[in-house]
């Protein structure tokens, strides 16, 4: 019995994703672009968030976003794929430096973004004296 409970969870989110497809544009893909994937779409690969990115033979460029549609979320390698500053998709066996850092996207608006000490949206609060005009 709790196998087939399992099971009516997983059809009904499949359900609510096909659903979200055709009525938001933030989910994932549209359903226009959702049928020229299908239709002219290659795969060129991957990335490590779960993005997918095509190319097509008119010379087009896509990316099908893993969740919430986000620019942020594109890796720079993919980037530079995307933006045709590279012709070919990245390899899996890219050479990072110790200096490098994880991509990461975007986090304004969120509670992840940064707050410096003394902002207004900071926990930590600087005590601030009145400001004073200048005398001569």
């Amino acid at each position: 019995m709790c196998g087939f409970n399992i099971v009516i969870k997983k059809t009904n989110q499949k359900m609510i994703n096909f659903l979200k497809q055709i009525f938001t544009w933030w989910h994932k893909q549209t359903v226009g672009t959702f049928f020229y994937t299908l239709v002219n779409g290659k795969l060129a690969g991957n990335d490590q968030y779960g993005n997918k990115y095509y190319f097509s033979s008119q010379n087009k460029r896509w990316v099908i976003y893993k969740n919430n549609i986000e620019a942020s979320k594109i890796p720079p390698e993919w980037h530079s794929w995307i933006h045709f500053t590279s012709q070919n998709p990245p390899s899996k066996k890219i050479k990072k430096f110790l200096w490098q850092k994880e991509h990461k996207e975007n986090f304004t608006g969120t509670n992840k973004a940064y707050r410096p000490d003394g902002s207004l949206t900071s926990n930590l609060k600087i005590n601030r004296k009145k400001y004073e005009t200048w005398k001569v």
